[in-house]
């Protein structure tokens, strides 16, 4: 117990100074909590998946939830571009195969690893606060690297629901996937959040999620 609460208390400082140091690129003071990470990997059909990725993982909120939830054959692959949280995090899933890069090259991340394209990615990207070129080149990466019927989950903060670049990147959701539906708020997360489901398809752009 007091080894667990010594490393949640680690991580939280470790992600409070890469705020500090990089703020866009983390978009963050604090990490999720494990309520958010269960609704994350929720509606995946993640038993079923052959490979896996997570896309800005930080320090870990999401991946233990997501070994859980993954099949042991699996094949798990986290991309994270802050080279201060991928060694810990490394350390502490020897499960994952952590990569530091950014998540625009991961259709090459895969085939250098001669897995199959995603079943499911799940990302813990800070998109309300990523301008849109920025936008544009990470979510080209994702689209090319799922398979068709592949799942995409990730989350919004509910007060930067209506930010432009938040409503801006769902808007470009809608074009790119078929829009499966959304969790209930996470309260209890620092900040509230919702999490959404998409999924792409062979036949074009999915209906756009107005709501």
């Amino acid at each position: 117990m007091i080894s667990a609460t010594r490393d949640a208390v680690l991580e939280r400082a470790r992600f409070f100074g890469a705020f500090l140091r990089e703020p866009f690129s983390t978009g963050s003071v604090t990490p999720s909590s494990q309520a958010l990470a269960r609704r994350m990997v929720e509606g995946l059909d993640l038993a079923g998946a052959r490979t896996v990725v997570e896309a800005g993982p930080g320090t870990g909120a999401f991946t233990g939830a997501l070994v859980a939830a993954c099949s042991p054959a699996a094949a798990i692959v986290a991309v994270e571009i802050n080279a201060a949280f991928v060694a810990g995090l490394a350390r502490r899933h020897p499960r994952v195969d952590v990569v530091h890069d950014s998540v625009e090259r991961l259709p090459d991340l895969l085939r250098a690893r001669a897995l199959p394209p995603a079943d499911v990615v799940i990302s813990g990207l800070p998109w309300a606060v990523l301008d849109e070129a920025t936008q544009e080149r990470l979510l080209a990466g994702i689209v090319s690297a799922l398979r068709p019927g592949g799942r995409f989950a990730t989350f919004g903060y509910v007060q930067c629901a209506a930010l432009p670049a938040q409503r801006r990147f769902r808007r470009r959701l809608g074009c790119l996937f078929e829009f499966l539906g959304r969790s209930e708020v996470v309260w209890s997360n620092v900040w509230p959040a919702v999490v959404y489901r998409w999924r792409k398809t062979p036949a074009g752009p999915g209906k756009e999620d107005r709501a």
